[in-house]
């Protein structure tokens, strides 16, 4: 059409020419503007609200819930909408707004509710709610009895303890004074010993097949030792801050002071599985220095006097025990000690020890369970 209308036109010197040229231009830009309006509009992502119900701040371990998914669509049409439960899918529909009924809760800790809608152009989008997860079970609080006091290196910044084929291994903190030793029991005499570089913080230690597994703080490096002589075997690398160290007979079990304990496969270090640990009241933070005894593990817990006793399938505190006190009348009072922090197990004669960093004594105990 413009160029019907420019053959029309006189040569530029007439005067109506130049009155109507810039009418012409105008027009081609309406004409310019008003085809590109008129292009097909993005497709837009879909989006998703999560609600569950109950609505609580924790859920129980072994709750059933239910899941209301409501999906708004700017343009186009839903295909399908995914839940899925911790990554596992739960639910496929086409509808916009659906409920999942009887969810049961099967992990402790924090679980993730996610939702993904799609398209039928294939344009999806994903939204997800975290919900928090305690335990089902009330601890059993269990009181103690001492059998033995044994003396104790005040020197040894204490992070991982074993008892094996009747000797204490210990792996010992801090810079410039971590260490892995061999000693004795009933003396505390020192048997064995290997530093290590200045640079490194130890911490906690396991033995399994002959080996000693040994954990740094914040240099997310571990060592290897040969059992016999300590001699360095190899090293590996792990994610975020070591702190206690144990192992099922198959796998090592880490802690790194929050509540999740990590199993680890002793051949390469990858990562088995992960469990977050919970009581009936909340999630339980700054496990350390771990034990298995009788199946269960023992952690620990960082800046307390209180060791807590975990279900490592599920995370579920079973039990705890407190030690108020337990090293007060067996210090002198310009002793330097630190938090209380290691617990070994004589798996033949069922004895069970504790200590702390920098504390003269360790302790064997005896855990009596409540009367009920």
């Amino acid at each position: 059409m413009l160029n019907m209308f420019y053959l029309w036109l006189p040569n530029n010197k007439n005067k109506m020419g130049r009155s109507l040229f810039p009418i012409i231009l105008v027009c081609s830009f309406f004409i310019t503007a008003f085809s590109c309006s008129n292009k097909a509009s993005k497709s837009r992502k879909p989006v998703s609200s999560i609600t569950v119900l109950p609505k609580k701040s924790n859920y129980v371990f072994g709750e059933k819930v239910s899941i209301n998914v409501k999906t708004k669509v700017k343009n186009g049409e839903i295909e399908t909408v995914k839940v899925y439960y911790n990554s596992q899918l739960i639910k496929e529909s086409p509808e916009l707004d659906f409920n999942v009924d009887d969810i049961e809760i099967s992990r402790i800790g924090k679980s993730n509710i996610t939702v993904e809608p799609i398209k039928k152009d294939g344009v999806k989008n994903t939204r997800t709610k975290a919900i928090s997860v305690i335990s089902d079970i009330v601890p059993k609080t269990y009181s103690y009895k001492i059998v033995n006091v044994y003396p104790h290196s005040k020197e040894y910044y204490t992070q991982g303890l074993e008892y094996y084929d009747g000797f204490l291994y210990e792996g010992t903190g801090e810079h410039g004074t971590s260490g892995l030793f061999k000693v004795n029991l009933k003396s505390a005499k020192e048997l064995k010993a290997h530093r290590l570089d200045d640079k490194y913080f130890g911490e906690g230690i396991t033995i399994l097949n002959n080996k000693i597994y040994q954990l740094t703080y914040r240099a997310q490096k571990g060592f290897v030792y040969n059992l016999s002589d300590f001699a360095v075997l190899d090293s590996f690398q792990f994610k975020g801050e070591g702190w206690g160290l144990t192992n099922d007979g198959t796998n090592l079990i880490m802690s790194n002071g929050t509540n999740v304990l990590s199993w680890l496969k002793p051949d390469d270090f990858s990562v088995v599985k992960t469990v977050e640990v919970a009581d009936n009241k909340e999630l339980i933070y700054q496990l350390n220095e771990l034990e298995i005894i009788n199946g269960n593990i023992f952690a620990n817990l960082y800046t307390t006097e209180k060791i807590v006793e975990i279900e490592p399938e599920t995370g579920r505190v079973l039990s705890e025990v407190s030690f108020p006190g337990i090293i007060n009348m067996y210090h002198k009072p310009n002793d330097r000690i630190d938090y209380m922090n290691g617990i070994a197990y004589d798996e033949s004669t069922e004895r069970i020890f504790i200590t702390g960093k920098l504390w003269p004594k360790l302790f064997e105990v005896e855990l009596i369970p409540p009367a009920n």
